[in-house]
Parts: C-alpha cells; sequence; structure tokens
C-alpha cells in the first residue's frame, strides 16, 4: 500500500512512518505540508519521495491508496472530505474534528464512498489494554462497577504550542486526551457512557484551553467511570483500574505510546501479575487498518469509534463549563 502523510507531523515521524514501513510492500510516498520548506526538510530526512503543499496534487496521484491525517485538529474535516472524494482510504488522528455533527458527516463520507475511514486510537492496539479487556471479557472481575482512568501528565514543551494555545485549533486537554480515555472505557467494557458531570481548569500553562479535567460518566450497565486528564502533572503516573464484584485490575503506566506497565489481578485468592505482548501499538494499528481495506476484518478504532470518543470529549467539556450533568449526543451513530 502507498501511503500520503497529510501534515508533516511528530507522530508520523516518531511512530507511523516505522509503522507503514514495517508492513510488507507498503511504503510513505508523499508527505503534504503547509509549508513547502518544511515538507521539503521532512521528507529529506525522513526518505519520502515526493512533497508539497498541494493535497488536491497529492490526492490526484493514482498509485496513492491512503492517507494518514495528522495535521491540527480544524483541518481534518476538510482534507479528510478530500481524500475520501478522490477514493482515497483514511486513518485519521483523533479527534476526528472539532464537532460531534462533522465528525459523523466523514463517516457517512466514507460509507458512501466504499472507503475505508478510521480512527488512530493507538490504545486498543497495546497488549496491556487488550489483556484487561480480555480479564473483563473472561469474567475474572465479576460485574464491573467502576472504571478509573488517571491520564495526568506533564505535556513536553516540544508538543505544547497549539495544544495549551490555541482553541480555534482544537487545543485543551480534553480534545487531547480525554478523547483517548472515553474510547479506552469503551473498548474495554463494549459500552457508550450516557451521562457525564465534569469540572475543568488551567492553570496557566497556556492561553485559553483547559489543561486539566476530572469527570464521573454514567455507563448503561449501571457502572461508574471516574476520568482526570492534565498536562501539568509532571509525577502523577498514568494508569487505569477496574473493580468488580469478584476482582479488581490495576494496570498502571500503560496509558502510553509504548508498550510498558504492568498489570495486576487482585481477588480471593491472590494478587496475580498478568502477562501481555510488548507488540508496537503504532504497528498493529497500521496492520489491522490496511487489513480492513482489503477486507480482512475491521480497523482497531472504526469512524464510528472516533465520533463517539469526540462525543464524550465535547460532552464533559460542555459539562465542565455549564455545571450541570450532560447527556452524550453520539450524532446519530449506532
Amino acid at each position: 500500500m502507498r501511503w500520503a502523510l497529510v501534515g508533516a507531523s511528530t507522530i508520523a515521524s516518531q511512530h507511523m512512518i516505522r509503522a507503514i514501513r514495517a508492513q510488507a510492500g507498503s511504503e510513505v510516498a508523499r508527505v503534504v505540508s503547509g509549508s513547502r520548506d518544511r515538507a521539503e526538510a521532512y521528507a529529506r530526512e525522513h526518505g519520502i519521495p515526493a512533497f508539497g503543499t498541494d493535497l488536491n496534487e497529492a490526492l490526484a496521484d493514482p498509485a496513492i491508496d491512503a492517507v494518514y491525517i495528522s495535521t491540527t485538529n480544524e483541518k481534518h474535516l476538510k482534507q479528510a472530505l478530500a481524500a475520501i472524494a478522490a477514493g482515497k482510504h483514511v486513518l485519521c488522528e483523533k479527534p476526528l474534528a472539532m464537532t460531534v455533527p462533522d465528525a459523523a458527516a466523514m463517516v457517512r463520507a466514507a460509507d458512501e464512498a466504499g472507503v475505508t475511514f478510521a480512527t488512530n486510537h493507538h490504545l486498543r492496539c497495546s497488549g496491556s489494554h487488550r489483556a484487561v479487556r480480555a480479564l473483563i471479557r473472561e469474567g475474572r472481575v465479576g460485574k464491573v462497577l467502576s472504571v478509573r482512568v488517571f491520564h495526568a501528565v506533564h505535556l513536553p514543551e516540544n508538543l505544547q504550542g497549539w495544544r495549551i494555545n490555541s482553541a480555534a485549533e482544537g487545543g485543551g486537554v480534553i480534545p487531547d486526551i480525554t478523547v483517548h480515555d472515553a474510547d479506552v472505557v469503551r473498548f474495554l467494557l463494549d459500552e457508550d457512557p450516557v451521562s457525564v458531570v465534569a469540572q475543568a481548569t488551567s492553570s496557566g500553562m497556556g492561553q485559553g484551553v483547559e489543561d486539566s479535567a476530572m469527570s464521573v460518566w454514567a455507563m448503561p450497565s449501571g457502572a461508574m467511570v471516574m476520568s482526570h486528564e492534565s498536562f501539568t502533572h509532571p509525577f502523577a503516573g498514568s494508569g487505569l483500574e477496574v473493580h468488580g464484584t469478584q476482582g479488581s485490575i490495576f494496570a498502571r503506566g500503560v496509558m502510553t505510546q509504548k508498550p510498558v506497565g504492568e498489570i495486576e489481578l487482585v481477588d480471593t485468592a491472590d494478587r496475580h501479575a498478568i502477562p501481555f505482548d510488548a507488540h508496537d501499538l503504532y504497528i498493529t494499528g497500521v496492520a489491522e487498518f490496511e487489513a480492513a481495506v482489503r477486507g480482512e476484518g475491521s480497523p482497531a478504532a472504526t469512524g464510528i469509534d472516533g465520533v463517539k470518543s469526540l462525543a464524550v470529549a465535547a460532552a464533559v467539556r460542555e459539562a465542565a463549563e455549564a455545571g450541570t450533568r450532560v447527556t452524550i449526543n453520539y450524532g446519530g451513530m449506532k
């Protein structure tokens, strides 16, 4: 499969270029950036044969099969719709769009065009998260009563920029990290949150957007979810806990792009260290995307998954701003 990168991004350079090249026969053929100088330097650094600033030119190339979109959030809608209209398969970074209706429109357009459209929710591809999901499905904790997700980190200086300063570009910890946690909970529990209450704040790291948020979600099963995200916590660590009637799962250090961390299951018998596969999350995600393009299963996170994680994040922000419980609107996605 021949890919075009839409966005000369850090995540592409650190993870996705390697993941694409790890697939048999796949290559990164083009990169498109808003700056020609950046596109040229990026292409030279990463050995990408073609570069430029014109997305339409890249999409007109019949040799391009798929695009990976990792631009700032406000650009995703227009770029994804253009790629879909050109008949390209699309793997888009989260959040898919600035609003739930826009994200849903992307999914519907891909369905009508008959192309594969997916969200790059990499944590679904983690061996640790898949091991936790398996424990829940096997009944090892009994009926799930509650989940706690803590994803409070200190955003590295090289990633700050628009994420902490620009609401117009989709900045803020809620669209950046809460969407991840929403997808993780949906993935683990196989159900969609119903409503949320929330609080958010800005410590002054940036301007105009929140840098910390806490929320509590009601689930259809009756389980409660507590979620904490931040850009300002250098020593908090990250992880998740699942508590049930017959046991609890403690997964520490697993909310990350790397296959690290540890999982412990505690029940009436003992404390059990749970092994998990330490594969590369991004290589797995691209492999499952390319398999879906071939008609072999589904992407790790579909476009619908991307809409739903955005819907939860949008509800968290609305609840924090309004100071009241908000029912989640999933934009008609089933």
